[in-house]
């Protein structure tokens, strides 16, 4: 596996910030201005690509009210909805992808879509797309991963749902039909999905198990989730967007509101940024913090001759004396001469027979560590 991969010139990969996917779904509510004005609060938002789904009601299911095509699960945030109902008004009309795509790249921003069957590709084919996302719902439709992979181009596939031996199938499928670059997204197919249920340490085990980058496609509440997903190495972030969810829509309850979209954009990056590398040594800026440690300083005025003691010998901060590993060596030497109260303890304030048997075990010391 390349160390990064790259979607429309834009760099994906562990040396790169998390690339971060505005999924706008159905919270347009079916209006092309309300789609548009989703596009330039992405933008603003700092998001680097907005996704769209595209499929029509009669491509993803028949029109039947009956039996399986109803959803059921009372707890569903479409309970009792027909599907084809659903897809009807939750589709993005085709006619709509040209002006939403030309308002992204106006932004600077990566547009790109889901497929969800073959006509689907070659359309957005049409539209130059530079990259295909595969939704979890279908990571074991094959033909499809299939004709995606054939156009070359980097494919994010979600894996909600999916154990890792189809994981694998999607992934061989992919690779065999000609995709080079392959993001997979961690997912739970739950909307909303509970943190409990997330599962983030799949994360390494997954770019491991499949060499290949792997992100995240979130459907909690808040950024809490991807951010941790930073640190597990996710490269790649996904998450609904939408306007306000106040607004209504068939995905608004677990979408990001712009604010929160801003603050995702800027906390991911401050995970990325704070994982650096393996360091124990002191870097530029922080050694200016070592004056402020604890070191030894003489706390009372003293006389030539007098005895360091627990009294008159402290540790305390700054950290301009001898460290305070050298406290009990110091403890009953001389001073070889007056001392000031504050003045940071070094071995030229001992007398000439104490500073050398004193220096002498410091340097022991100090080869013991």
């Amino acid at each position: 596996m390349t160390d990064t991969i790259s979607i429309a010139g834009h760099a994906i990969g562990r040396s790169h910030r998390p690339f971060i996917i505005a999924e706008m779904s159905g919270n347009h509510n079916q209006s092309l201005d309300r789609a548009l004005a989703i596009v330039d609060a992405a933008a603003k938002s700092g998001a680097h690509a907005l996704k769209l789904q595209t499929y029509t009601a009669d491509t993803m299911t028949l029109d039947l009210a009956t039996d399986e095509f109803v959803i059921e699960d009372p707890n569903s945030l479409w309970a009792g909805r027909a599907l084809h109902n659903l897809y009807q008004e939750a589709y993005t009309p085709w006619e709509w992808h040209a002006p939403i795509f030309e308002r992204a790249r106006a932004h600077g921003m990566i547009p790109f879509s889901t497929p969800f069957d073959a006509t689907a590709v070659d359309f957005l084919e049409g539209l130059g797309v530079p990259c295909y996302k595969i939704a979890s719902f279908e990571n074991t439709d094959l033909p499809l991963i299939r004709k995606v992979a054939a156009t070359g181009k980097p494919m994010i596939v979600s894996t909600g749902m999916a154990s890792a031996g189809e994981i694998d199938e999607a992934v061989r499928t992919a690779r065999a039909a000609g995709c080079k670059q392959l993001v997979l997204l961690k997912c739970t197919s739950t909307y909303p999905a509970s943190p409990s249920d997330t599962n983030l340490l799949t994360i390494p085990h997954m770019r491991a198990l499949f060499d290949c980058e792997v992100g995240l496609s979130d459907h909690t509440f808040g950024i809490g989730a991807s951010v941790a997903s930073v640190a597990l190495g996710a490269t790649v972030i996904e998450k609904h967007f939408t306007l306000a969810r106040a607004d209504g829509g068939v995905d608004s309850t677990f979408s990001m509101e712009p604010e929160e979209m801003a603050a995702l954009v800027v906390e991911t990056e401050r995970a990325w940024l704070a994982l650096g590398q393996v360091q124990y040594e002191l870097t530029e800026k922080e050694r200016k913090s070592l004056t402020f440690r604890r070191s030894l300083y003489v706390s009372e005025d003293l006389a030539a001759g007098d005895v360091l003691s627990e009294k008159n010998l402290r540790i305390i901060r700054p950290g301009l004396g001898l460290p305070p590993k050298y406290f009990d060596t110091l403890i009953g030497k001389r001073v070889g001469r007056a001392v000031r109260r504050g003045t940071p303890m070094s071995w030229d304030l001992l007398s000439s027979a104490d500073e050398a048997a004193s220096a002498k075990q410091g340097t022991a010391r100090s080869a013991r560590g």
